[in-house]
């Protein structure tokens, strides 16, 4: 029946694995589609809401950041936003009487699956020091809780304000304000743990953090690289664009070490091609690369542009470029024999390559985590950046840089001002429009925030959506962290993780999701997102919410500034709850590109930023001109008899939100504790299809830290490496294992060895090693 909610809590440890898929979409994603939005919506609500999702009178979806056409499709969503979409209009509620039944200590031995499945939160809800259970409380008490709280800091940076990339520009704009008028940049977000790398990388090479291609670039390319991406999993509707490009002629090369169906065939469901027939064959050249090796690929094809008479566009980087002499020469001293060993790909691969690149007028690199989530992530991305330049392929239609995010308003946030070490220039602009001087020094990114919780110096950790402990790296030592805080509030739609690792106090505050209609003080409302690629629109939810006791998270900000800032803050907190136009009217004062925000968004599909590389060929560096970078080459180093770990998502899967327990794709069901290993590397060490073992991580602190129970999978990986899921592997991750300049969690790149279970272990008692609770009986 729609809206009803699993009792029990399924062991999740003995999977079924079948061989893996080579086509992604097709029939079986708009059938699994439609049976989780009747499951959790009903037929009626179903058609109600997901006819609306990314229309332009409609909402954004709640899940990625991938732009929509300007012609769009009656259905203009994929598998993963029809399940996030069900997830956030489910019928299913939690309400107060869930709390007396269960108490925080039998929710913390739930998985994030079936916490995620109870439904939508409705109350707010307290537990008080020394508590067991969550009990309603009011929404004034709440903010009285908190003011309290932040009050008794001995100092304002005793506060960490936590940002998911869900939250929309109206609501990120005013919460950043906030923080700042409290006196604090301690603004941690998403970013800090998927995309810093590629912000870092960047800024510094041509001036700006953001991706230089739109949309329609990619239908103009003639050569498309796809490095370290699985989009048909975590970007399906990007298979779409990817499909349209190579229908006009566009190639395709995909580095990764893991074969992806949706990246070898599209299945369009949209059109008789992709629902009937065979589909659209996607990649023209697939590189199995080595974990980590991608710097080094991206090097010997710079080094054999660099070899090639007429290759170099010399215009291009005589006029617009800075450091060719530098980087030519690191380049030219490049030896196969290392690029081989850190890529594992061939000779004859990479000429194969070389020969595209060459081939190709206008060439786009994406990338996502695969490539971020290293500790040379940046150096790695400085060379694509490198590659294009070489060509002149920035600032030209058809080709450019193509960080892929995640989260739908993950790029807007940070352009709101969500960062923790924000530009003199955007203090200085609040600081005119707002009239209070905002705090210089800079303040703590995710890992640091996490060290500074742990180390007593941050108190009250306040998290703006997100399931912070679940993303986060180190898993045991994060939520030791998080439980030396005074007070953790989590704003919410759903029950996660974090909401049962709390501090000494902890609140969670519901709140209205997209599909929600928002209707405040001055009328009905609506908010904006910017997607991947600087575009920003409206989004208008249309149902019900979910209770009357919902605030939206523009109203949760004005009214805690309110009551911790009070007189003494200038700010118009209760106009801009009123009437989110104020809001926009505000930073359109403050954000350059923003110019006329409330006129301009009002126009079907909204407007696109601008940006100097793309538009004007312009770089913002430090230099004026894009920089040619020259780092030494890194890849990881495996000790005898180890395995390189990436954690990834799972098809039924979206950050840390689980839809089900399969991975359709890659041939598993109903589990998620798994490791993918290569039959030829489970050979040599030993371990057997279907067995089972722990997985040890192995960091220079010389601390074991242990994931148990994983059933060994033998898969087409790359030699030497591993894939698992996270966040169940989040605990091999450590604190201190980061990426170079931004310090993101170097997720992708694990040294484990792999120990087997004993036969014991196998047969009865997996269940307790991995940590589920078996109340299958409810």
């Amino acid at each position: 029946m729609a809206g009803k909610p699993p009792t029990g809590d399924p062991v999740q440890d003995a999977p079924d694995v079948t061989a893996p898929q080579h086509a992604a979409a097709g029939l079986p994603a708009v059938a699994h589609s439609l049976r989780i939005a009747h499951q959790q919506m009903g037929a009626r609500r179903t058609a109600l809401t997901l006819l609306k999702v990314n229309q332009k009178d409609g909402f954004d979806c709640p899940g990625c950041a991938w732009p929509e056409p300007d012609k769009r499709h009656a259905a203009e969503f994929c598998e993963n936003g029809a399940k996030a979409v069900a997830e956030e209009a489910t019928l299913r509620r939690v309400t107060p009487d869930f709390f007396a039944r269960h108490p925080v200590s039998d929710l913390a031995g739930r998985s994030g699956y079936w916490l995620g499945q109870q439904g939508r939160l409705t109350t707010p809800m307290y537990l008080a020091e020394g508590s067991d259970a969550y009990e309603p409380v009011s929404w004034e008490r709440a903010f009285d809780i908190i003011g309290e709280e932040l009050a008794a800091l001995g100092s304002p940076d005793e506060a960490v304000f936590y940002t998911s990339g869900r939250t929309s520009n109206e609501a990120a704009f005013l919460y950043q304000l906030f923080a700042r008028e409290f006196g604090t940049n301690n603004l941690p977000d998403c970013s800090n743990m998927c995309h810093e790398s590629s912000g870092s990388a960047l800024s510094e090479t041509i001036g700006i953090g953001k991706g230089s291609v739109l949309l329609e670039d990619l239908y103009k390319a003639d050569l498309i690289i796809v490095a370290g991406q699985n989009p048909g999993t975590n970007h399906p509707r990007m298979l779409s664009a990817l499909e349209k490009a190579k229908r006009g002629g566009t190639k395709i090369i995909t580095v990764n070490p893991l074969p992806e169906a949706g990246l070898e065939r599209f299945k369009n469901p949209q059109n008789a091609r992709g629902l009937a027939g065979a589909g659209t064959a996607l990649t023209d050249l697939f590189l199995q690369i080595r974990l980590g090796g991608d710097q080094a690929l991206f090097r010997i094809l710079n080094k054999l542009v660099l070899q090639t008479e007429g290759a170099v566009d010399t215009g291009f980087v005589r006029e617009h470029t800075h450091g060719f002499e530098d980087f030519r020469d690191t380049a030219l001293a490049t030896g196969w024999d290392e690029t081989l060993r850190a890529t594992g790909l061939s000779r004859a691969e990479i000429e194969q390559a070389l020969g595209m690149v060459l081939a190709s007028k206008r060439t786009i690199v994406c990338w996502a985590m695969g490539l971020t989530q290293h500790k040379h992530a940046v150096p790695t991305i400085k060379e694509v950046v490198n590659l294009l330049l070489l060509r002149g392929d920035i600032g030209r239609p058809g080709a450019g840089v193509c960080p892929v995010r995640g989260h739908s308003n993950v790029q807007g946030d940070r352009t709101m001002g969500i960062f923790e070490r924000p530009a003199p220039a955007f203090l200085d602009a609040l600081e005119k429009e707002f009239g209070f001087t905002p705090p210089r020094e800079h303040g703590l990114d995710v890992v640091r925030a996490i060290r500074a919780l742990r180390d007593g110096q941050a108190k009250v950790f306040f998290a703006m959506g997100g399931n912070f402990v679940s993303a986060t790296p180190d898993t045991d030592v994060t939520e030791a962290a998080v439980r030396r805080a005074r007070l953790t509030v989590h704003v919410s739609t759903k029950l996660n993780r974090s909401h049962v690792v709390t501090g000494a106090r902890a609140l969670i505050l519901p709140t209205l999701g997209r599909t929600e209609r928002d209707r405040q003080a001055g009328g009905e409302q609506f908010v904006t997102v910017e997607d991947s690629m600087g575009m920003v629109h409206a989004s208008r939810g249309g149902l019900k919410p979910a209770s009357p006791h919902l605030l939206s998270e523009p109203a949760i900000v004005c009214r805690l500034a309110r009551r911790v800032l009070g007189a003494a803050s200038t700010t118009p907190w209760e106009a801009f709850e009123r009437d989110y136009g104020t809001i926009r009217d505000r930073i359109a004062r403050v954000i350059p590109g923003f110019e006329d925000f409330n006129a301009r968004v009002a126009h079907p599909g909204g407007f696109t930023l601008p940006h100097a590389p793309r538009d004007e060929r312009r770089f913002p560096t430090a230099t004026g001109k894009a920089n040619f970078t020259a780092a030494p080459v890194e890849y990881p180093r495996l000790p005898e008899g180890r395995l390189l770990l990436q954690t990834l998502r799972s098809h039924d899967q979206y950050n840390t939100t689980i839809y089900g327990l399969d991975d359709r794709y890659r041939g598993i069901k109903n589990g998620r504790r798994v490791v993918l290993v290569s039959p030829e590397d489970a050979r040599e060490l030993d371990l057997a299809d279907g067995s089972y073992a722990d997985l040890v991580s192995e960091w220079t602190d010389g601390t074991e830290r242990r994931a148990a129970g994983f059933r060994i999978v033998h898969y087409p990986t790359a030699r030497g490496c591993a894939a698992a899921y996270y966040p169940e592997t989040n605990v091999l991750v450590p604190l201190d294992h980061t990426a170079d300049t931004s310090n993101t969690p170097a997720s992708k790149s694990l040294v484990i060895r792999i120990e087997k279970a004993e036969q014991a272990e196998q047969d009865g008692s997996l269940s307790a090693r991995a940590g589920h609770k078996d109340d299958r009986a409810g």
